[in-house]
């Protein structure tokens, strides 16, 4: 995919050139899936929060739903996920496990690491071009299920991911947002849901391939984590895992062929500080390299959709 840059003189207020070049802004956006600003003056984070306030014309979005560790910076700019710096982090679409998402990204580039650290996209109309029709027709006929566990002092709690400690407040909301709740013995909490795998975009109509059913296979871990955490847990009790919608096994070479597919179709660019990426997340998907160094990623989330 294409990431358009656009590059002010050193010192250039963002939020001006933002409120001149709104309309041209969001229609590169929604055409090529991403943009990245460069050059401007932010402000810190509070700049970053205006730059969502007059991009996306609203404030940015709670984290909702949590299932990654994210620290807040200030308000609702959050750091992006808080995973070990050697680790990967694969291709996904924020929240596309969830019955509301953000429509649009954000990322402020606070410190760059010393080494690798990009943040790759892939164009998930390219992605779902790049699926085998018959894998495609499956999912579509079938969904995806996502089965998530969450297990006392192990991982990201219920609590922390539904904001609340109150187990008929998280029933409600899971009723709500077509989960289904299962309290373990343990204290801990097992939700099941089932999503639709490909979507239409709302404004290009086109097919994408929207959905967490790689992301949260097991198989798409690194294999020692995979080691790890299967002779902790059976698989009915991983973090998380995921499944045809209707509770089949996902094959071994199905979940091959998704993963070569976002590969096929990703891009990269290495951050410089300062820099404010943007992304259409019903057309690209988003993940991290491994790196070293300190890297600070800031990030936003606005436009809730549930289409």
């Amino acid at each position: 995919m294409t990431v358009t840059e656009f590059t002010g003189p050193p010192g250039t207020p963002i939020h001006a050139y933002l409120t001149e070049n709104r309309d041209k802004l969001r229609t590169v956006l929604a055409e090529q899936g991403a943009i990245l600003l460069r050059g401007f003056e932010v402000g810190g984070v509070d700049g970053f929060d205006r730059v969502v306030r007059v991009l996306s014309g609203s404030a940015p979005l709670t984290y909702a739903e949590r299932s990654s560790p994210r620290s807040t910076i200030k308000g609702q700019v959050y750091t992006s996920t808080d995973y070990p710096q050697g680790e990967e982090i694969f291709l996904h679409n924020e929240n596309s496990y969830q019955a509301v998402w953000p429509r649009t990204l954000y990322f402020l580039c606070i410190e760059p690491a010393h080494t690798l650290g990009a943040t790759p996209l892939a164009d998930i109309r390219d992605v779902y071009r790049h699926i085998d029709p018959g894998v495609r027709e499956e999912f579509e006929r079938r969904g995806w299920r996502v089965v998530r566990n969450f297990h006392a002092e192990f991982g990201v709690q219920w609590q922390e991911a539904f904001g609340t400690d109150d187990r008929d407040a998280v029933e409600e909301y899971c009723r709500g947002k077509g989960i289904e709740p299962h309290w373990r013995p343990d204290g801990g909490l097992r939700t099941t849901a089932v999503r639709r795998a490909v979507h239409t975009h709302p404004e290009t109509g086109s097919r994408v391939w929207f959905n967490h059913a790689t992301f949260f296979h097991v198989s798409s871990l690194a294999q020692e984590v995979q080691e790890g955490l299967r002779e902790i847990f059976a698989e009915e009790d991983l973090p998380t895992n995921t499944y045809y919608g209707d509770g089949g096994r996902i094959p071994d070479e199905v979940m091959d062929h998704l993963r070569a597919a976002y590969r096929a179709a990703s891009t990269r660019f290495d951050w410089q500080r300062d820099d404010v990426l943007v992304v259409d997340n019903m057309l690209a998907a988003h993940g991290r390299e491994p790196f070293t160094g300190p890297r600070k990623i800031a990030v936003a989330m606005a436009e809730p959709w549930d289409g």
